[in-house]
């Protein structure tokens, strides 16, 4: 993995770039909120949030995750986290990386995860990676939206139960999208 190419893009509006400490407290009032953690099963306090943020710069220090922080270049406001990551569960066909974010219910409607996500997905291509997924909670509508807008497909023969979530919660059952490297087909 190019580890240059994951550690910092650029789009019109956006810096996705490596976590900062100073990121910690913003981050944890992210997903600390109900209303933006609400297709997961539960928010996370300051501890949680802070360890979330160690393991995006573990994976970033190791190769293995690209969710970076997503900044707001005309005021360098702290939006959430955009970015791609290998996945560590199996999933149809064996896809190597997933695409995901989570903003700021404040950000939400303006364009801005599908213009980090972009550069992501034109990133992973350069790396020459075939394909990526994405998957979420199949009542989570609003990011299967996004999804779409990025030309990504649902696999509907992909869909499972997260074996992270508990048997019987309602977040249980989701759904994967994929996008395929043009340059691959």
């Amino acid at each position: 993995m190019e580890q240059e190419s994951r550690k910092l893009l650029e789009t019109d509006r956006l810096i996705l770039r490596p976590w900062q400490d100073a990121d910690r407290a913003p981050f944890a009032a992210i997903v600390g909120d109900p209303h933006v953690m609400r297709y997961y099963p539960n928010t996370r306090d300051r501890a949680g949030a802070d360890a979330w943020v160690d393991k995006m710069m573990a994976g970033l220090d190791a190769g293995t995750s690209a969710f970076l922080a997503a900044e707001r270049k005309s005021d360098g406001q702290l939006l959430g986290l955009i970015g791609t990551a290998h996945i560590d569960m199996n999933l149809r066909g064996n896809p190597r990386e997933e695409i995901g974010w989570v903003l700021a219910s404040r950000y939400w409607g303006q364009g801005y995860a599908p213009e980090g996500a972009r550069a992501h997905i034109a990133a992973a291509w350069r790396r020459g990676l075939p394909e990526l997924v994405a998957f979420t909670a199949a009542v989570n509508t609003p990011s299967q939206r996004v999804m779409e807008k990025l030309g990504m497909v649902r696999d509907t023969e992909g869909d499972f139960l997260h074996p992270r979530i508990a048997e019987n919660h309602p977040l249980r059952p989701h759904v994967l999208y994929r996008i395929a490297n043009p340059a691959h087909s």
